[in-house]
């Protein structure tokens, strides 16, 4: 009996597993090139500002879009990608057209993708993986290839301390040259090109010595022990003839996308093209690009060094003046209540910015958010919530009246000199379970146009400011429509449905995988 019962856990076990360790020749990023004409110009670009890095803001989905278009179309040696979601939607699908018509040219293009959301684009991945140019990894794996809710529920239930972590990294390489790094992912919702809701999101594009340092973050994840060949799934893969048929649709697909309004109000938005190919004012400052080691998923318990969140403190800690937070999914726990209400207590003016019920997609998250507002009000910290746009509900938040846009960009600034962009939300799922990167910047002219996000981002027609009323008693939401200014007393814009769930979602322990 006991030995069929060790049968029976082993075969489980296994079932839950990643799939069969496979050859998996470890590879590096190449040289930067120098020969092009892109690169000629980025290399000159460099050359005359010593030992700094050159960045442009991508507040605009649409350019951000086109930029990493325009990245693909340049490429001549190699393109590097390491993203948490890769959908296979129109524009993830105009993105990975790009990038088989680069290696048809020759270059080398290396995906790495987090599996969590794979599922819809596994075959695509599969079949880009056919080209001899290309190859795709997958990050911490399910154990089959394109499990069903059940299997992925089984899966999670029986390792969840693996399949819980995350690769929430978003960066975009090309020729060792540029590089894109911020909080977008690639889909529909990214870049406005949503039929629901459309995330504000933001990215830099980067050149100089701040490159190289993405590269090697790029290398480290590529071949740790938890980035998977697209193939290391047992069953049947993609050939050539799978190939030769996705390279006709993708290529339908592009014509089709090229065709659609949305182009053409991206044409019309951008008339002179995308920001990362066009020549042109830089913001040019001292960066370090910081990432959280591949290990930092395998640890039993919180290991300091293996995460970004010391170098975030460092930054956080220098504030004497102002420090502004942008984040989505914002869930500070006692200790980030009180470490923010010191900060206000010794004269620095704290804003945070993140979502406000009616234009959360995680409504888990904003009954973790929730906990801490009145601490967070009665410390001395400002808070504001983005409003929903006006328009029919969609699906992302369907407990609000309505909502096309969700808060989704990640970012600080320290007193107008500092800035960091990047993947990581200010809650214990970025600090402590996922893997996060991005760029700590020294910069006034760029802190001054994150500044600038910030502030059109709180303005009351586009966000609630949440304040304490003067008796020092409830909470209430401030904002402005047509120009008159308006107040509420609870969570503007939420159906009742939508309260109860975050009421209900309070109850339970979830903060620590929040």
């Amino acid at each position: 009996m006991t030995t069929v019962a060790l049968a029976v856990s082993g075969l489980v076990l296994g079932a839950c597993s990643p799939p069969a360790a496979m050859v998996k020749p470890p590879s590096k990023a190449l040289p930067p090139t120098t020969a092009t004409a892109g690169a000629r110009y980025v290399h000159a670009e460099v050359k005359q500002h010593q030992d700094k890095s050159g960045f442009r803001l991508l507040t605009r989905s649409t350019n951000a879009l086109m930029s990493r278009v325009a990245l693909a179309d340049h490429a001549q040696h190699a393109l590097d990608l390491q993203y948490y979601i890769f959908d296979n939607d129109a524009t993830g699908r105009l993105v990975a057209q790009r990038l088989l018509a680069a290696a048809d040219r020759g270059v080398r293009v290396r995906l790495l993708v987090d599996d969590i959301n794979a599922g819809e684009a596994i075959d695509m991945f599969d079949a880009l993986d056919t080209h001899p140019n290309i190859e795709v990894r997958l990050f911490n794996p399910f154990a089959t290839k394109k499990p069903s809710f059940f299997s992925r529920a089984t899966q999670f239930l029986l390792d969840a301390h693996r399949l819980n972590r995350r690769m929430h990294n978003k960066s975009f390489i090309m020729d060792g040259n540029v590089a894109i790094v911020g909080g977008r992912n690639i889909g529909d919702a990214y870049f406005d090109a949503g039929d629901s809701t459309n995330f504000r999101d933001l990215d830099l594009i980067a050149i100089g010595p701040v490159v190289k340092q993405a590269s090697q973050a790029f290398d480290e994840y590529w071949n740790c022990d938890a980035a998977y060949p697209v193939k290391a799934f047992s069953g049947k893969h993609a050939d050539h003839y799978d190939l030769a048929k996705l390279r006709v649709d993708l290529a339908h697909d592009a014509r089709v996308f090229a065709q659609s309004d949305y182009a053409q109000a991206t044409l019309d938005e951008l008339p002179h093209g995308a920001s990362a190919d066009r020549p042109g004012k830089w913001f040019w400052g001292p960066a370090s690009l910081v990432a959280d080691q591949p290990e930092k998923i395998d640890a039993g318990k919180d290991q300091p060094q293996l995460r970004i969140g010391p170098d975030i403190k460092v930054l956080t800690d220098g504030a004497q003046h102002e420090l502004l937070l942008i984040s989505p999914y914002f869930i500070p726990g006692d200790r980030g209540t009180q470490y923010l209400a010191a900060l206000a207590a010794r004269g620095v003016t704290v804003k945070v910015l993140t979502n406000s019920l009616a234009s959360n997609d995680e409504p888990a998250v904003y009954s973790g958010y929730s906990r801490y507002r009145r601490a967070l009000l009665e410390g001395g910290v400002e808070l504001y919530e983005l409003r929903p746009a006006a328009g029919a509900a969609q699906p992302a938040t369907v407990g609000g009246t309505s909502s096309g846009v969700s808060l989704h960009a990640k970012a600080i600034v320290v007193d107008r000199q500092q800035v960091f962009i990047g993947s990581m939300n200010m809650d214990a799922r970025s600090k402590l379970l996922n893997t996060e990167m991005g760029l700590i910047v020294d910069c006034p002219p760029l802190a001054a146009a994150v500044t600038q996000f910030f502030d059109t981002a709180t303005l009351p027609a586009v966000a609630y400011h949440v304040t304490l009323k003067t008796d020092g008693g409830a909470m209430q939401w401030q904002a402005s429509d047509d120009g008159k200014p308006v107040s509420y007393d609870r969570d503007p814009g939420a159906t009742t449905q939508r309260r109860i769930e975050v009421q209900m979602l309070k109850l339970l322990p979830l903060e620590s995988l929040l």
